[in-house]
């Protein structure tokens, strides 16, 4: 997995209040609580299988999967590269990370998955842009 973009996802995952990084049983996650609200990993000759048939690559690149809801949740898993559905949970999202990432966009994706997950007062906690809406888990 590319360093740069670990060290960029991490970056924008724990300046969320309480998040911790822990290996994956495959790739790296960020979590609140228990609850997975990042999860950067390489796909690799296809493999892990579910990941690069959800992402439609045998690889090898890197993929991030976060939460979503509502609206955003309907056009990401219907817009298309670099995007796709994640089927292992109707809330999940994937996106492909290889190229140009735009981290202002990463950070809206994370902030609001990790707002969907974190309990309602670290989330009420979470300082954003104005007009930008957190979900509520």
């Amino acid at each position: 997995m590319h360093d740069g973009l670990v060290a960029g996802v991490r970056a924008v995952a724990l300046a969320l209040p309480d998040a911790y990084e822990e290996a994956a049983w495959v790739g790296t996650r960020w979590r609140i609580r228990g609850r997975t609200f990042a999860h950067l990993l390489t796909i690799e000759q296809g493999r892990p299988q579910s990941h690069a048939r959800a992402a439609g690559t045998a690889g090898p690149c890197t993929i991030l999967t976060f939460r979503s809801s509502g609206l955003e949740l309907e056009t990401l898993r219907r817009t298309g590269p670099p995007f796709f559905a994640a089927p292992w949970r109707g809330d999940e999202v994937g996106r492909l990370m290889d190229g140009d990432v735009d981290w202002a966009e990463i950070r809206e994706l994370l902030t609001d998955s990790y707002c969907l997950l974190a309990p309602q007062r670290l989330a009420a906690s979470v300082i954003r842009p104005p007009g930008d809406e957190a979900p509520v888990g």
